[in-house]
């Protein structure tokens, strides 16, 4: 167990895992910073991207005036634990200046790990699969475009839980994908 987090590490018996993971930004320059972060999940240690969706243009969620985001998803295998998976990721958004300052504020890039094979982790500092995803037709529309006939933890199918997403004000943008 990983004492930080109380998440079992990944044993030789699930040595690569399938994970989908969130991008979104909307601040500074966020087509070219998704597209570069997609680029550096690439890279990631002990992994492989295997899929990325198009991009999206998304309405804010939250309090204030902000811009639009520009969000996606990857798929990757990887045999990264979850909690060494979750420090990776926000190695990857410090190197792109994310600050915390709350839930639903602007950013520079925002990754998260919607699903990590069929695990399910509720900790205070990692939910798996994300919390909000849902409801969230940004994540769940790009997600169904590289994995349309995913099975989700709770066993519903991905095409369902999209068709019952709120529609919101999602646009697929014609720019390539690395």
């Amino acid at each position: 167990m990983d004492a930080k987090l109380n998440i079992p590490p990944v044993t030789a018996a699930q040595q690569k895992a399938i994970i989908y993971i969130g991008l979104g930004s909307n601040l500074g320059t966020p087509i070219e910073t998704v597209l570069i972060a997609m680029t550096e999940l690439a890279q990631l240690h002990q992994s492989k991207r295997l899929a990325c969706s198009s991009l999206y243009r998304s309405a804010p969620i939250g309090p204030g005036e902000q811009g639009d985001y520009i969000n996606a998803v990857v798929k990757i295998e990887t045999q990264l634990p979850p909690n060494d998976l979750l420090s990776a990721l926000q190695a990857i958004e410090q190197r792109h200046g994310r600050e915390r300052n709350g839930r639903w504020t602007p950013r520079t890039l925002d990754l998260d790990i919607l699903l990590y094979d069929q695990l399910q982790i509720a900790h205070e500092h990692l939910c798996i699969p994300h919390s909000h995803m849902l409801q969230r037709n940004f994540v769940l529309c790009p997600l169904l475009e590289i994995a349309g006939n995913l099975t989700l933890p709770d066993g519903s199918q991905l095409t369902d839980r999209v068709a019952d997403c709120p529609a919101g004000r999602l646009t697929k943008l014609p720019n390539p994908t690395p």
